[in-house]
């Protein structure tokens, strides 16, 4: 999928939408992959992350929204992702098969890699 389209996608949608629109402007790298799964399967699985993003405190942006679009859609979904030039953030995005329409997309901060933090010796 062409940089483009996936900002076409990703405009005049919620404040994940814009945040990772912003993200793919910034020279943010991303994919889409072929081949599509089950919102349902993915559902499932995304709402395990949110109980997990809960109790642990990571910052996540649209995720609850997410996992409840998922499990409304019917139809198999595509999943595509863009990470943030400096590695903070990634998001997921959840298109419908033929990538012509945005169904879901949420944000998660990454953790500071190990070599960043001071040492506590």
């Amino acid at each position: 999928m062409e940089r483009e389209q996936l900002e076409r996608l990703l405009r005049g949608g919620d404040d994940t939408s814009s945040a990772a629109l912003a993200a793919l402007r910034a020279d943010a790298s991303y994919v889409v992959w072929d081949g599509t799964t089950s919102p349902k399967s993915l559902a499932t699985v995304y709402g395990r992350r949110l109980r997990h993003t809960l109790r642990r405190g990571i910052e996540t942006s649209g995720l609850a929204r997410a996992v409840q679009r998922l499990d409304l859609c019917s139809q198999p979904v595509r999943l595509g992702q863009i990470r943030t030039a400096d590695g903070s953030w990634i998001f997921m995005l959840f298109l419908d098969a033929d990538g012509s329409m945005l169904v879901a997309c949420t944000g998660v901060r990454q953790s500071q890699p190990d070599s960043a933090r001071p040492d506590t010796c």
